[in-house]
């Protein structure tokens, strides 16, 4: 064999030698990813737990954004959707525990001395005097049921209740006058309040948050206030008001974000104004008397330990 031929020989083995390393490297194992990168950790992910408190999807959102490719980075997106979620179902804050009204919120109106009306009302609901006698409500032309127990009215949608029907009634009015006696002074008692004395008295145009809110004087929203549950139906707003509570003429007590007026509780020591066609919403519960002007609107109750008043009003309860 010559030299050329020799050398080419050489170089065949060489080209030989370098395809098959080149082969092998392409085709042997790859080292398997940990899942350890930064945006992949289930630490990462975690970030959902955020969304669990916060009560939005954000924290979830971020969890499974930065899950990356990895199975560490999985763990972690799916544990920060899971936050998200439960967020979701927790949005808003719940405010103080409801008052329990207990056999008196069977009753859109009840009250110890009397229940007038003046002009065409619209009661839907139960209302119902203790110990007074029913010749303390006036205006609504009652007629008395068969049983004696109850009374009815071309103005209420419900029945009518007093002290002076025959059994079980007067136990149960009585028992229903108890309960509500109890809730003034449960709802009175509430301590830790989220606010006292806010803008002196008078919280017009204002937009309120569930809580405890405390007055030593008297409360005034001449025009209206907004009371933001933030999604959650079960938040619960109660006001405390030491003197009296009045509602301006055309005041509107709007709710948003999921609020339920039947969780809504105003504590009133002195009387209660609701003004000209004023619209209102919550239970109140007065210590003494509750006026309702003509043309005013209240969806909750009206429970008073003296007397309640109406003029051609809409008073519906709250469930």
């Amino acid at each position: 064999m010559n030299k050329r031929g020799l050398w080419g020989w050489v170089i065949l083995i060489v080209v030989v030698i370098v395809l098959g390393y080149l082969i092998y490297s392409n085709y042997s194992t790859p080292s398997v990813s940990t899942g350890t990168p930064t945006t992949g950790t289930p630490s990462t992910g975690g970030t959902g737990t955020t969304g669990n408190s916060g009560g939005t999807s954000s924290g979830g959102t971020s969890g499974g954004t930065s899950g990356g490719t990895s199975s560490g980075g999985s763990s972690g997106g799916s544990s920060g959707s899971s936050g998200g979620t439960s967020g979701n179902a927790t949005t808003g804050a719940s405010g103080p525990a409801a008052v329990n009204l207990g056999t008196a919120g069977n009753f859109v109106i009840l009250a110890k001395t009397g229940i007038s009306t003046t002009g065409t009302t619209s009661i839907t609901g139960n209302i119902g005097v203790s110990p007074i006698t029913s010749t303390a409500i006036t205006g609504f032309g009652l007629t008395m049921d068969s049983s004696n127990t109850f009374s009815t009215s071309s103005l209420v949608t419900g029945k009518v209740y007093a002290s002076d029907y025959s059994p079980p009634t007067p136990i149960n009015i009585g028992t229903a006058i108890s309960d509500m006696q109890t809730a003034y002074t449960d709802a009175a008692g509430r301590t830790n309040p989220t606010a006292t004395e806010l803008g002196a008295g008078n919280i017009d145009g204002m937009t309120l948050t569930p809580g405890l809110y405390k007055w030593s004087t008297g409360l005034t929203i001449p025009t209206g206030v907004t009371l933001n549950c933030g999604g959650n139906t079960n938040a619960v707003f109660i006001f405390q008001i030491a003197q009296t509570l009045t509602v301006g003429n055309g005041a509107m007590i709007a709710l948003s974000g999921s609020c339920r007026p039947k969780n809504i509780f105003w504590q009133v020591a002195g009387t209660t104004t609701l003004g000209t066609t004023s619209n209102f919403q919550g239970n109140i519960l007065d210590q003494t008397n509750i006026a309702l002007n003509t043309g005013a609107i209240l969806n909750g109750r009206a429970l008073a330990q003296t007397a309640v008043t109406l003029q051609y009003n809409a008073v519906t309860i709250s469930n």
